[in-house]
């Protein structure tokens, strides 16, 4: 993108930024994206700014203006901010922030986002990796450039970004009650370098420390282990619904029917019992640090 650069009041070209282009494939990301450029294009219009001057205005240069009028590029939350002072908006402009970041998230991601943001209570338990809520953007890019066959750079920039917008749910308030079982070998394996496992195992133990979480470890030593057959995610709402999903229950397929959420929930007890306990996970944790 283009923006202002430092203090010397010049503008740089970032437009060829990664992340940041509207997936084709995306229908409702492109509606998005359309109707917030067409709002900007006559709002600036109706103020009689030509795209350079708003540019300008704005600390972003006149072809980025243009991308994002024409529904080609999404535009980033401090550029919307920035619109709204400078069209007098009126804080409308600014109000599709939240919309315009789920954008960035994949497809496949929103979902899953959508079902956190709205939970009161989250059960969480990944056998291969640490958590997406528990990552940190580093450790997330990490272990993204992992995976074969490779995503392309604004692939793993979008992944990232919906990742680090997912973190909300830890502000929210009323905070949810969130739960997490991480498994002991996925904190010992240094994707991105022992600095980055250094700052993830830091990132853990803060976490921790929050009242609403409770993070326990799955240790390998463990001769009996209820979550050999896959991951489990329950979420459940303040209506008293919830949702589920596990490879064991119907092929990984969101559920909802009380009967497999019961399934799943009598598996995420089991695990949590066999895991260490929440103190005892900090103290594991802040031994694995000193040796890493």
């Amino acid at each position: 993108m283009t923006q202002v650069d430092g203090g010397a009041g010049q503008l740089k070209d970032e437009t060829d930024e990664p992340g940041w282009e509207v997936d084709p494939d995306d229908g409702w990301g492109l509606a998005v994206v359309a109707t917030v450029g067409r709002q900007l294009k006559l709002r600036r219009e109706a103020k009689g700014l030509r795209a350079a001057e708003f540019g300008e205005a704005v600390g972003y240069g006149e072809d980025l203006v243009h991308k994002v009028e024409r529904g080609m590029r999404i535009p980033r939350p401090e550029y919307l901010e920035r619109a709204d002072e400078v069209l007098g908006a009126e804080g409308l402009l600014a109000a599709m922030k939240q919309d315009v970041a789920k954008v960035r998230y994949p497809k496949k991601v929103r979902d899953i986002a959508d079902g956190e943001a709205r939970a009161v209570e989250l059960q969480l338990y990944d056998p291969l990796n640490i958590h997406g809520l528990l990552q940190t953007p580093e450790y997330a890019r990490g272990l993204l450039l992992m995976r074969r066959p490779a995503y392309t750079q604004d692939e793993v920039e979008k992944f990232i970004a919906a990742r680090v917008a997912r973190k909300t749910v830890f502000a929210r308030d009323p905070a949810p009650e969130i739960g997490f079982v991480v498994e002991e070998w996925t904190l010992r394996r240094p994707l991105g370098g022992k600095a980055v496992l250094r700052r993830q195992l830091e990132h853990l133990l803060m976490t921790a420390q929050l009242r609403n979480v409770e993070l326990q470890v799955m240790p390998m030593d463990r001769e009996e282990h209820a979550g050999v057959d896959g991951g489990i995610q329950l979420l459940k709402f303040a209506d008293g619904s919830a949702v589920g999903r596990s490879p064991v229950v119907a092929n990984g397929f969101q559920v909802s029917e009380p009967r497999q959420l019961r399934m799943l929930e009598l598996r995420y007890g089991i695990i949590r019992a066999q895991a260490l306990t929440p103190r005892e996970s900090v103290a594991f944790i802040e031994d694995l640090l000193e040796e890493t």
